[in-house]
């Protein structure tokens, strides 16, 4: 008798009415919220805009939800267009199949869509994301549970999975929970990708890289424990071989980027500079180029003010002044010629 064990759930879904509540979709879509909160942190930390990360996901996460479905159902093309099989299974994403190379792929081509559209550098963009990809696989690994899928080699430790379905092959037992070592793996990739960034200030895409990386090295040793159908090349299944590969584009990049763009990003969204919002204080602003008017500034100001009234009034006294001299002259003159008329009329 087992003594303790991972119970795995009598049903995947619940139903609210007629309205089916699946498990699978639930850790996926928790998932998501987690990536894009995490995400929008970071990328206001970065001296973004909050909200961007969200409207950037609104086309990410369409993209790699196709993307993920795509690359299961080519790998395991048997599982639907075989013999006895229904090719309309290969829509039923809520009965599971997601590959995370697929998502990842053409989630960053939905990604670099939404980022061209508001001119932000895609490698700031995933360098913020990464972590919350991390944790969103994290989280997606319990749908595996609810569906009881994916799965290790048999065992009897303390924390084995115990298995009761016996549909689609399946042979009930105790066996490894794969899903929760991945999940444990994707915490500790997060973890490390938010150390990383903060000791060595990461930027031009190779906090993502680092994810990338990591997350390839649990996945290989995580991935050889499964039991589940597979297509093995040279004695290793194909996931294994994908996550040799993808570790060493990763590790490729980091190097490279490091020697050709070191440093992080100084601006990741424009219009937007230290923090803070160009308006249009910046556009009327003088003096030390901050967008405000300094104490100095309205100082001199008021001087030239001052200066320019005082100038005018002078220049109105001055103006005055020979006006009246030409006045009482003419008004002598004029008094002078009378005297004489009247000298002249006498004699």
């Amino acid at each position: 008798m087992e003594l303790a064990y991972i119970p795995s759930p009598s049903h995947g879904v619940l139903y609210l009415g007629p309205i089916p509540l699946r498990g699978y979709a639930f850790c996926i879509i928790i998932g998501v919220f987690i990536a894009v909160w995490l995400g929008n942190r970071r990328w206001i930390a970065r001296g973004g805009r909050s909200g961007t990360v969200a409207d950037i996901a609104v086309w990410a996460v369409p993209f790699g939800l196709v993307g993920g479905r795509l690359y299961h159902v080519i790998t395991d093309y048997e599982l639907y267009f075989s013999e006895g099989r229904h090719w309309v299974d290969a829509f039923k994403v809520w009965e599971g199949g997601l590959g995370i190379w697929g998502a990842i792929a053409l989630g960053a081509l939905g990604a670099w869509i939404g980022a061209r559209r508001r001119g932000i550098p895609m490698p700031a963009y995933a360098d913020a994301v990464a972590p919350g990809i991390a944790l969103a696989q994290a989280m997606g690994r319990w749908g595996n549970w609810f569906n009881q899928e994916l799965y290790g080699h048999e065992t009897h430790v303390p924390w084995a999975l115990h298995i009761t379905s016996s549909e689609g092959g399946r042979v009930p037992g105790y066996y490894h929970p794969t899903f929760l070592y991945e999940s444990l793996w994707c915490v500790g990739v997060a973890l490390l990708v938010i150390w990383a960034d903060r000791r060595f200030r990461m930027g031009h895409g190779r906090a993502f890289a680092l994810y990338v990386a990591a997350y390839c090295v649990g996945r290989a040793w995580i991935e050889y424990m499964r039991v589940d159908d597979a297509h093995h090349i040279l004695g290793l299944r194909l996931n294994d071989w994908t996550a040799l590969i993808v570790f060493l584009l990763a590790v490729v990049y980091i190097v490279v980027s490091a020697r050709t763009r070191p440093g992080r990003e100084a601006v990741v969204e424009p219009g937007v500079s230290d923090g803070g919002t160009a308006g249009p204080e910046a556009e009327a602003g003088a003096g030390d180029g901050t967008g405000q008017r300094t104490e100095g500034d309205t100082a001199d100001a008021t001087d030239d003010a001052s200066g320019k009234k005082a100038g005018d009034e002078a220049a109105d006294r001055a103006g005055d002044k020979p006006g009246d001299e030409r006045e009482a002259r003419a008004e002598s003159d004029a008094a002078a010629v009378q005297d004489e008329a009247e000298s002249a009329k006498k004699s």
